[in-house]
Order: structure tokens, then C-alpha cells, then sequence
């Protein structure tokens, strides 16, 4: 059996963007992940479907794996002939025991790359609005482990010359130990005035920061309860953080928001909540796929060939022209067949999946939905035209009822079914259960009954119970509806059932909140 071969990857401080191209790139090709507890979770999303994950992350009090079972298990594994990614916290060459990792695997003959990450003793304290260094304030510095007892620090740290020699100093798991730190820095010639910032989980949705001075911060980190992981800054740079602290200022930092719609349409949803300083975790519990039924294909094929019948066709979601253009493509029929018929959309993203594609519409309603698209074009409606409505099966019966009230004849055609996904995230499933998640979306009823369904088949035998006291965003009232029959709450609905007015409610909740 040939060798396989380990790549010994960075994964960087924590925000799971934060990782290099190279690193990702290692996690998507290889056949086991071996990943500690400062590694994102989220990271694992990148490996492709059957990878083998092994955790082998340590606690404070607590290791899941010595660092000797570490270093042979990758060799063992990669003996097998398997690919593996050792995904390490921040850079794995500061105080990542790659090293030890590497030797081993020459001693072995096995092959490895080292991949560089971010690492945690300049991404963090940046993240915090502190620049390790700055022109005026200190020109170099120095990254030190805390981690050891009081009398292994004494015999790897030169206190005096650290004191003295450098500008900022950057010590790494060092919280239990900050006050002996502090004491030696005043001791060998440090002004116990000098500026002080733990920063905790930095990147994170869950980064919090405390600032004092040497003579001071221990005090301040007992009280606070301040708990590792943390990275500690000592230096005038602290004071930049002032008017630099640009992540905690954003709109949705410290949120932790669950999407819940189809993964093809949630990175839209997920990418503004990220840019705001919110963490999006992507929970699809919804999926769209073709009809399979033969019958209904066959009406799908009749109704389509029917184009020059139509006097309009109203479009409803995006999902609606993107499936009616499969379907044209899938029966060769020209989309210039439709020549007499007007085009209608339903929301500016519908309207915007028309636009793309050349085509132009009528003009938009000022409410996003069927009632409102009905209103707008009333004026325009004549009885006795055939109106093609592309839908999924479970669309709402309002427009087709309507547009029969005055007169018209609607034709509906599922050209997709919406269907509960089958795949999902454990690690969202365990921030649901522990109720880690500040906010949870949903941007249609369908989101509503699949979550709570998902969560049935999970063990959770009353989902709604379980997810009360989690704030609800709704897209629109009748997504609230759907929420509040299911026995849940709606804590934001915004003014406009689109995604970005969704964003601008969920923001004006949090603003509201943090003035409080």
C-alpha cells in the first residue's frame, strides 16, 4: 500500500474566513481531518462527503489525546495510505507543536507539508482594535507562551530582557498565570500604569475583551470571570483599541443566527449577516428539486407547449423561473413561443432572475406577495385570458383563486417540490440543543414546519418548547402566521418581505437591544 500524506494546516485564530486558500484547499481533497478545539467547526464544512473527522482537542483541565498519541496517529493513518489535514489552531509553528508532529512523520518516512495559518497573536489582538505594533507607540514585539507553571516561565522567559527589549508583548494562554505575569513585568522595570487587553475567543462570534493595567488587570479578570482561551496584549498599542475597535462595533456582533433556508438561495442571507458582524450558521431545512411523477412531467409538457395561449405568466419566486427555464430547455420549447404573453414577479428578486436572463416585466408591487401583485395589476387584468402560473407545489392557492374571481383562467404547473433536506449539520443541531443560536430566521412557512419536523426526527419531542426564548425573525406576515400556529413567537418582522429588509429589522432589534 503506498503512503499516504499529512498536511499540517493553520487553520487561523477562529473566523473560519480567516484560513488560507492553501488550507482550505487541504481540507477539501483529503480522506481524514484530524482537528483540535481552536480549529472553527465550521471548517468542516469544506471536506468532502464519507471524510473521517477526529477530534483530538484539549481543555484546560482536560486532554482528549496526549500529544504523543497525536503525532502517531497521524503517521498511522497516513501508513494507511491516507490523505490527512491536522487542523491546528492560529499557525501551527507558534506554540503548535509542529515540530514534534513533522519529525516524527520524517522519522517515518511519511510525507508532509506545513501549512501557515493566521495566527492568533496578531489576527486577535486586531480583531480587538489593537495593532501589535504602530509607528509611534511600539516598533516590534514579542509572542510568549503563558502557559506553563510559574517556575517553567521563570526558567524559558528572561523577564529582564523581555521587559526591556521589546515594544508590545503578546502572551498566549496565559490567563490563569496573569497575575504572576503582571508582577514580573513590574517587578523587572514595567510601569504598572502600562496598558493591559484580554481578548477572549477573538474572531468569534463569542469575542469579549477586558482592559486594565498591570497593577490592575488581575483584579479585573477575577471579577469579570474571564476564562480562557484568551490572548493577552501588554503595551501602549492597548490604547488604540479607543477608536479602532472596529469588529465589536459592528451591527450584528455576538449574534449567532440560524438560516433556514435552501442551501442554494442561503448564501445570500448568510453573506450580509457575516458582513454585518453577525456568524450565520446555515441550516437547510428545505430542498427544491424537479417533479419525478411521470403524470405531472406530462402536464408540465403540455401546459409549456401551450405557449401561445397565454396572455400573461406570473412568476412568484425565484425558484419559479429558474425551474420554468429548465423545463423550456429540458423540452426544446423557444422561450420567443410566449410572445403574447406579458411577464408579472413577484419581489425584486424574482423581478431581478427575469432581468438576467433579458426579459422584461411589469412593474413590481409595493407588498411582496401575491395579494399585492393582484392589486397592482387589477387595472390591467381582462376576463377571459390565460394567465400560466410557474410554481412549487406547495404555493398558496390566493393568486390562482383571485385571478378566477374576475374572470381569468389560471394554469398552474408545479415546475418544483419542495421537500425536507436530508442532510444536515450537527454541529448546528448541537448549538440548537444548547441553545447557542441568538436568532433563528425563516424566510417562508415551509422553513417553519421542516425545522420543526427535523427536530422531531431528531429526538426533540416538542420542538417549539425547545426552541422558546430563541428570538424568531420572520420574513412576512404569512410566515408569522405559520410561526405563531406552530406555538412560537415572532420577535422581528420586517416592513418588507425581502431579504435585505429582514437584515435591516434584525439589525434595528440588536441596536435596540444593546441601548436598553
Amino acid at each position: 500500500m503506498n503512503k499516504g500524506k499529512v498536511y499540517l494546516v493553520g487553520a487561523g485564530p477562529g473566523d473560519p474566513k480567516l484560513i488560507t486558500v492553501r488550507g482550505r484547499e487541504c481540507l477539501e481533497l483529503c480522506d481524514v481531518v484530524v482537528y483540535d478545539r481552536l480549529a472553527s467547526p465550521r471548517l468542516l464544512r469544506h471536506v468532502k462527503p464519507g471524510t473521517e473527522k477526529i477530534y483530538v482537542g484539549k481543555l484546560p483541565d482536560r486532554h482528549t489525546m496526549k500529544q504523543e498519541e497525536i503525532n502517531q496517529l497521524l503517521v498511522d493513518l497516513a501508513l494507511q495510505g491516507k490523505t490527512v489535514t491536522r487542523l491546528k489552531g492560529g499557525d501551527p509553528t507558534i506554540f503548535g507543536r509542529v515540530g514534534e508532529e513533522a519529525e516524527l512523520l520524517y522519522d517515518n518516512g511519511v510525507e508532509f507539508e506545513i501549512v501557515p495559518g493566521i495566527t492568533s497573536a496578531i489576527a486577535v489582538p486586531a480583531y480587538a482594535g489593537i495593532p501589535v505594533t504602530h509607528r509611534d507607540l511600539a516598533s516590534s514585539l514579542s509572542i510568549i507562551t503563558g502557559h506553563e507553571s510559574p517556575d517553567k516561565l521563570d526558567r524559558s522567559i528572561h523577564w529582564d530582557k523581555v521587559t526591556n527589549a521589546t515594544g508590545t508583548l503578546i502572551f498566549l494562554m496565559g490567563v490563569a498565570k496573569i497575575g504572576y505575569i503582571a508582577d514580573q513585568l513590574i517587578k523587572h522595570g514595567k510601569p504598572p500604569q502600562t496598558p493591559v487587553a484580554l481578548v477572549r475567543w477573538g474572531t468569534r462570534v463569542e469575542q469579549q475583551t477586558i482592559v486594565g493595567t498591570l497593577e490592575t488587570i488581575e483584579a479585573i479578570v477575577r471579577e469579570a470571570n474571564f476564562q480562557p482561551p484568551a490572548v493577552i496584549v501588554v503595551g501602549e498599542v492597548v490604547l488604540q483599541r479607543e477608536k479602532l475597535r472596529w469588529y465589536e462595533n459592528k451591527p450584528l456582533f455576538g449574534m449567532r443566527i440560524l438560516v433556514t433556508r435552501a442551501r442554494a438561495q442561503a448564501s445570500e442571507l448568510a453573506d450580509q449577516i457575516e458582513s454585518l458582524g453577525g456568524e450565520p450558521c446555515e441550516f437547510p431545512v428545505i430542498e427544491t428539486q424537479e417533479p419525478s411523477n411521470a403524470e405531472a412531467i406530462g402536464m408540465l409538457r403540455t401546459h409549456l407547449e401551450q405557449a401561445e395561449s397565454y396572455s400573461w405568466v406570473m412568476f412568484t419566486s425565484v425558484n419559479g423561473v429558474d425551474y420554468f427555464f429548465r423545463w423550456l430547455q429540458r423540452f426544446g420549447i423557444d422561450i420567443r413561443r410566449f410572445h403574447g404573453a406579458r411577464l408579472a414577479a413577484v419581489g425584486p428578486k424574482t423581478a431581478e432572475a427575469l432581468r438576467m436572463r433579458g426579459l422584461t416585466f411589469e412593474e413590481l408591487p409595493v407588498q411582496f406577495h401575491a395579494e399585492g401583485l393582484l392589486e397592482q395589476l387589477d387595472p390591467h387584468l381582462k376576463a377571459g385570458e390565460r394567465v400560466l402560473l410557474p410554481r412549487g407545489d406547495l404555493a398558496r392557492e390566493v393568486l390562482p383563486r383571485e385571478l378566477q374571481s374576475k374572470g381569468l383562467e389560471a394554469v398552474e404547473i408545479d415546475v418544483y417540490e419542495t421537500v425536507l433536506a436530508d442532510t444536515q449539520d450537527e454541529l448546528a443541531l448541537e448549538w440548537l440543543r444548547e441553545k447557542r443560536i441568538h436568532m433563528i430566521t425563516f424566510t417562508s412557512s415551509s422553513t417553519v414546519t421542516n425545522l420543526l419536523e427535523l427536530l422531531r426526527r431528531r429526538g426533540i419531542e416538542d420542538p417549539a418548547e425547545h426552541l422558546a426564548g430563541i428570538p424568531i425573525a420572520s420574513i412576512g406576515p404569512i410566515t408569522s402566521k405559520t410561526v405563531i400556529d406552530a406555538g412560537l413567537s415572532v420577535t422581528v418582522e420586517p416592513e418588507h418581505s425581502t431579504i435585505d429588509s429582514l437584515i435591516d429589522a434584525i439589525a434595528a432589534y440588536r441596536a435596540a437591544k444593546a441601548n436598553v
